[in-house]
Protein backbone atom coordinates (compact mmCIF):
# COMPACT_ATOMS: atom_id res chain seq x y z
CA UNK A 1 0.00 0.00 0.00
CA UNK A 2 1.63 3.39 -1.07
CA UNK A 3 1.87 6.14 1.53
CA UNK A 4 0.42 9.08 1.13
CA UNK A 5 2.69 12.94 -0.09
CA UNK A 6 2.01 16.09 1.38
CA UNK A 7 0.55 14.20 4.94
CA UNK A 8 1.06 15.04 8.11
CA UNK A 9 2.72 11.88 9.68
CA UNK A 10 1.29 9.26 11.89
CA UNK A 11 4.07 8.91 14.01
CA UNK A 12 7.13 11.78 14.45
CA UNK A 13 10.09 11.53 16.69
CA UNK A 14 12.61 13.78 16.19
CA UNK A 15 15.64 13.31 18.83
CA UNK A 16 14.04 11.19 21.43
CA UNK A 17 16.15 10.06 24.19
CA UNK A 18 14.93 7.96 27.05
CA UNK A 19 16.47 7.24 30.42
CA UNK A 20 15.02 4.60 32.75
CA UNK A 21 17.00 4.45 36.19
CA UNK A 22 20.42 4.98 35.22
CA UNK A 23 20.14 3.59 31.98
CA UNK A 24 19.94 5.59 28.73
CA UNK A 25 16.77 3.25 26.55
CA UNK A 26 16.68 5.36 23.42
CA UNK A 27 19.47 7.72 21.88
CA UNK A 28 18.72 10.70 19.80
CA UNK A 29 16.25 8.38 17.70
CA UNK A 30 14.38 10.19 14.75
CA UNK A 31 11.70 8.18 12.78
CA UNK A 32 8.71 9.36 10.80
CA UNK A 33 6.02 7.03 9.71
CA UNK A 34 3.72 7.81 7.37
CA UNK A 35 -0.17 7.12 5.98
CA UNK A 36 0.20 3.66 4.88
CA UNK A 37 3.22 2.58 5.47
CA UNK A 38 3.71 -0.69 7.19
CA UNK A 39 6.88 -1.00 9.79
CA UNK A 40 8.74 -3.60 10.98
CA UNK A 41 10.99 -3.06 13.77
CA UNK A 42 14.38 -4.80 14.39
CA UNK A 43 17.11 -4.86 16.55
CA UNK A 44 18.81 -7.44 19.27
CA UNK A 45 17.61 -8.03 22.52
CA UNK A 46 17.63 -4.65 24.46
CA UNK A 47 18.28 -1.99 21.47
CA UNK A 48 15.35 -0.08 22.55
CA UNK A 49 12.31 -2.02 20.42
CA UNK A 50 9.82 -2.02 22.61
CA UNK A 51 10.61 1.05 24.42
CA UNK A 52 9.71 3.28 21.87
CA UNK A 53 6.48 1.47 20.61
CA UNK A 54 5.90 2.61 24.21
CA UNK A 55 6.38 6.05 23.72
CA UNK A 56 4.28 5.59 19.86
CA UNK A 57 1.27 3.62 22.19
CA UNK A 58 1.33 6.62 24.89
CA UNK A 59 2.15 4.63 27.79
CA UNK A 60 6.15 6.49 27.95
CA UNK A 61 7.60 9.45 27.85
CA UNK A 62 10.18 10.59 26.28
CA UNK A 63 13.10 11.66 28.08
CA UNK A 64 13.99 14.73 25.80
CA UNK A 65 13.53 15.15 22.29
CA UNK A 66 10.04 15.23 20.44
CA UNK A 67 7.36 12.84 19.80
CA UNK A 68 4.26 13.44 17.69
CA UNK A 69 1.51 10.95 17.50
CA UNK A 70 -1.64 11.28 15.02
CA UNK A 71 -0.59 14.71 15.14
CA UNK A 72 -0.38 14.97 19.29
CA UNK A 73 3.05 15.88 21.20
CA UNK A 74 3.54 13.56 23.78
CA UNK A 75 3.22 15.70 27.12
CA UNK A 76 0.81 18.16 25.54
CA UNK A 77 -2.21 15.91 25.63
CA UNK A 78 -4.30 14.23 27.40
CA UNK A 79 -2.89 10.15 26.30
CA UNK A 80 -6.88 9.12 26.88
CA UNK A 81 -7.83 10.90 24.08
CA UNK A 82 -5.50 8.97 21.94
CA UNK A 83 -5.09 5.94 23.34
CA UNK A 84 -8.78 4.89 21.47
CA UNK A 85 -7.33 5.82 18.05
CA UNK A 86 -4.48 3.49 18.60
CA UNK A 87 -4.60 -0.39 18.94
CA UNK A 88 -1.50 -1.77 21.08
CA UNK A 89 -0.52 -5.10 22.11
CA UNK A 90 2.63 -6.57 23.70
CA UNK A 91 3.52 -10.02 25.47
CA UNK A 92 1.70 -8.69 28.71
CA UNK A 93 -1.52 -6.93 27.34
CA UNK A 94 -3.41 -9.89 27.93
CA UNK A 95 -2.65 -10.51 31.50
CA UNK A 96 -3.96 -7.19 31.94
CA UNK A 97 -6.82 -8.05 31.17
CA UNK A 98 -9.48 -9.47 33.91
CA UNK A 99 -9.34 -13.15 33.72
CA UNK A 100 -13.03 -14.03 34.00
CA UNK A 101 -13.65 -11.58 31.31
CA UNK A 102 -15.23 -13.35 27.81
CA UNK A 103 -13.75 -13.45 24.71
CA UNK A 104 -16.97 -11.53 23.62
CA UNK A 105 -15.78 -9.13 26.37
CA UNK A 106 -12.14 -8.95 26.24
CA UNK A 107 -12.89 -7.73 22.32
CA UNK A 108 -15.84 -4.93 23.10
CA UNK A 109 -13.69 -3.61 25.84
CA UNK A 110 -10.83 -3.14 23.37
CA UNK A 111 -13.51 -0.11 22.20
CA UNK A 112 -12.58 1.93 24.78
CA UNK A 113 -8.54 1.17 25.65
CA UNK A 114 -9.93 -0.60 28.74
CA UNK A 115 -8.83 -3.73 30.90
CA UNK A 116 -12.61 -4.65 32.46
CA UNK A 117 -16.13 -4.60 32.18
CA UNK A 118 -16.76 -2.98 35.06
CA UNK A 119 -19.47 0.41 34.55
CA UNK A 120 -19.02 -0.17 31.12
CA UNK A 121 -22.05 -0.19 28.70
CA UNK A 122 -21.97 -1.03 24.76
CA UNK A 123 -24.28 -0.55 22.19
CA UNK A 124 -25.94 -3.78 20.31
CA UNK A 125 -24.11 -2.59 17.43
CA UNK A 126 -20.68 -2.73 19.01
CA UNK A 127 -21.62 -6.35 20.43
CA UNK A 128 -21.63 -7.14 17.18
CA UNK A 129 -18.80 -5.81 15.61
CA UNK A 130 -16.95 -7.21 18.54
CA UNK A 131 -18.61 -10.34 17.78
CA UNK A 132 -17.54 -9.85 14.38
CA UNK A 133 -13.67 -8.98 14.43
CA UNK A 134 -13.45 -12.67 16.54
CA UNK A 135 -15.00 -14.11 13.98
CA UNK A 136 -12.46 -13.01 11.49
CA UNK A 137 -10.19 -14.08 14.10
CA UNK A 138 -11.07 -17.03 14.26
CA UNK A 139 -12.78 -17.35 17.38
CA UNK A 140 -16.55 -17.73 16.79
CA UNK A 141 -16.21 -20.85 18.88
CA UNK A 142 -14.77 -19.72 21.57
CA UNK A 143 -16.62 -15.90 22.46
CA UNK A 144 -18.45 -17.10 26.24
CA UNK A 145 -14.64 -18.74 26.73
CA UNK A 146 -13.28 -17.00 29.80
CA UNK A 147 -10.26 -15.13 28.74
CA UNK A 148 -8.08 -17.35 31.42
CA UNK A 149 -9.24 -20.76 29.74
CA UNK A 150 -7.41 -19.63 26.18
CA UNK A 151 -4.66 -20.94 24.71
CA UNK A 152 -1.23 -18.63 24.04
CA UNK A 153 -2.24 -18.37 20.60
CA UNK A 154 -6.03 -17.95 21.20
CA UNK A 155 -5.02 -15.15 23.28
CA UNK A 156 -2.75 -13.67 20.39
CA UNK A 157 -5.94 -14.08 18.23
CA UNK A 158 -7.99 -11.98 21.11
CA UNK A 159 -5.40 -9.23 21.40
CA UNK A 160 -5.23 -8.84 17.44
CA UNK A 161 -9.12 -8.61 17.48
CA UNK A 162 -9.36 -6.77 20.62
CA UNK A 163 -6.86 -3.74 18.95
CA UNK A 164 -9.52 -3.90 15.78
CA UNK A 165 -12.38 -3.00 17.83
CA UNK A 166 -11.83 0.82 17.53
CA UNK A 167 -11.16 0.85 13.74
CA UNK A 168 -7.98 2.64 14.81
CA UNK A 169 -5.79 4.80 13.12
CA UNK A 170 -2.41 3.26 13.84
CA UNK A 171 -1.74 -0.45 14.84
CA UNK A 172 1.27 -0.88 17.03
CA UNK A 173 2.44 -4.66 17.72
CA UNK A 174 5.07 -5.94 19.91
CA UNK A 175 6.38 -9.33 18.76
CA UNK A 176 2.51 -10.87 18.05
CA UNK A 177 4.03 -14.09 17.44
CA UNK A 178 5.95 -14.91 20.77
CA UNK A 179 5.18 -17.67 22.62
CA UNK A 180 2.96 -19.22 19.50
CA UNK A 181 3.37 -22.64 17.52
CA UNK A 182 4.41 -22.59 13.80
CA UNK A 183 0.51 -23.07 12.84
CA UNK A 184 -0.33 -20.26 15.16
CA UNK A 185 2.58 -17.91 13.97
CA UNK A 186 1.99 -18.56 10.08
CA UNK A 187 -1.79 -17.70 10.55
CA UNK A 188 -1.21 -14.74 12.14
CA UNK A 189 1.15 -13.55 9.45
CA UNK A 190 -1.08 -14.34 7.06
CA UNK A 191 -3.60 -12.01 9.03
CA UNK A 192 -0.90 -8.70 9.07
CA UNK A 193 -0.53 -9.39 5.70
CA UNK A 194 -4.10 -8.96 4.59
CA UNK A 195 -4.16 -6.10 7.29
CA UNK A 196 -1.11 -4.35 5.44
CA UNK A 197 -3.62 -4.07 2.07
CA UNK A 198 -6.28 -2.68 4.21
CA UNK A 199 -7.04 1.57 3.65
CA UNK A 200 -7.25 1.05 7.59
CA UNK A 201 -5.78 1.49 9.73
CA UNK A 202 -3.40 4.15 8.90
CA UNK A 203 -0.24 3.08 9.79
CA UNK A 204 1.00 -0.51 11.48
CA UNK A 205 3.87 -1.09 13.57
CA UNK A 206 5.52 -4.58 14.25
CA UNK A 207 8.29 -5.52 16.40
CA UNK A 208 10.32 -8.92 15.55
CA UNK A 209 12.81 -10.43 16.28
CA UNK A 210 12.64 -12.78 13.50
CA UNK A 211 12.93 -12.06 9.63
CA UNK A 212 10.38 -14.86 8.56
CA UNK A 213 7.90 -13.12 10.72
CA UNK A 214 7.78 -10.21 8.69
CA UNK A 215 3.97 -9.94 6.62
CA UNK A 216 4.25 -9.78 3.26
CA UNK A 217 3.13 -6.14 2.06
CA UNK A 218 5.14 -4.43 4.46
CA UNK A 219 6.69 -1.19 3.35
CA UNK A 220 9.32 -0.05 5.61
CA UNK A 221 12.20 -1.20 7.90
CA UNK A 222 13.82 0.27 11.10
CA UNK A 223 16.68 -0.80 12.93
CA UNK A 224 17.90 0.15 16.74
CA UNK A 225 20.87 -1.61 18.32
CA UNK A 226 21.77 -0.05 21.71
CA UNK A 227 18.87 2.76 21.79
CA UNK A 228 20.50 4.56 18.29
CA UNK A 229 18.96 4.36 14.60
CA UNK A 230 20.69 1.82 12.48
CA UNK A 231 18.76 2.29 9.90
CA UNK A 232 15.48 3.43 8.56
CA UNK A 233 13.67 3.39 5.60
CA UNK A 234 12.20 1.77 2.86
CA UNK A 235 12.42 -2.39 3.49
CA UNK A 236 14.34 -3.37 0.66
CA UNK A 237 16.79 -0.73 1.32
CA UNK A 238 17.02 -1.31 4.93
CA UNK A 239 17.59 -5.27 4.90
CA UNK A 240 20.96 -5.02 3.66
CA UNK A 241 24.06 -7.20 4.63
CA UNK A 242 26.36 -4.22 5.86
CA UNK A 243 23.30 -2.76 8.17
CA UNK A 244 22.68 -6.37 9.40
CA UNK A 245 25.99 -6.71 10.28
CA UNK A 246 26.03 -3.51 11.98
CA UNK A 247 22.73 -4.08 13.88
CA UNK A 248 23.17 -7.25 14.90
CA UNK A 249 27.07 -7.89 14.99
CA UNK A 250 27.61 -11.13 12.95
CA UNK A 251 27.46 -11.08 9.32
CA UNK A 252 24.17 -12.73 7.85
CA UNK A 253 23.00 -13.56 4.62
CA UNK A 254 19.11 -12.16 3.50
CA UNK A 255 16.62 -13.81 0.70
CA UNK A 256 13.49 -12.81 -0.06
CA UNK A 257 11.25 -15.65 -1.89
CA UNK A 258 7.32 -15.36 -1.89
CA UNK A 259 6.79 -11.68 -0.75
CA UNK A 260 9.20 -13.67 2.69
CA UNK A 261 12.51 -12.63 3.97
CA UNK A 262 14.62 -15.41 5.10
CA UNK A 263 18.00 -14.52 7.28
CA UNK A 264 20.75 -17.46 8.05
CA UNK A 265 24.49 -16.57 9.42
CA UNK A 266 27.24 -16.09 7.16
CA UNK A 267 29.71 -17.16 9.32
CA UNK A 268 28.32 -20.38 10.21
CA UNK A 269 27.83 -21.28 6.17
CA UNK A 270 31.54 -20.35 5.45
CA UNK A 271 32.63 -22.35 8.87
CA UNK A 272 30.76 -25.19 7.99
CA UNK A 273 32.45 -25.07 4.24
CA UNK A 274 35.84 -24.42 6.00
CA UNK A 275 35.75 -27.54 7.42
CA UNK A 276 34.04 -29.89 4.97
CA UNK A 277 37.03 -29.02 2.75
Amino acid sequence: MAAATGVESVIECKAVDLIVGDTQVLRGVDWHVLPGQRWVVLGPNGAGKSSLLRIAATYEMPSAGRAVVLGAQMGRVNVWTLRPRIGWASPGTARLLKPFMTVRQAVVTGLRAVMTMFRQDFSDEQWERAEMLARRSGLAHLLDRRVDQLSEGERQRLLLARMLMPDPDLLLLDEPTAGLDLPGRERLVTQLAALGDAPRPQAIVMVTHQFEEIPPGFTHGLMLRDGAVVAAGALDEVLTGENLAACFGVSLSLERRGGRWWAWSAEGVASSAASDG
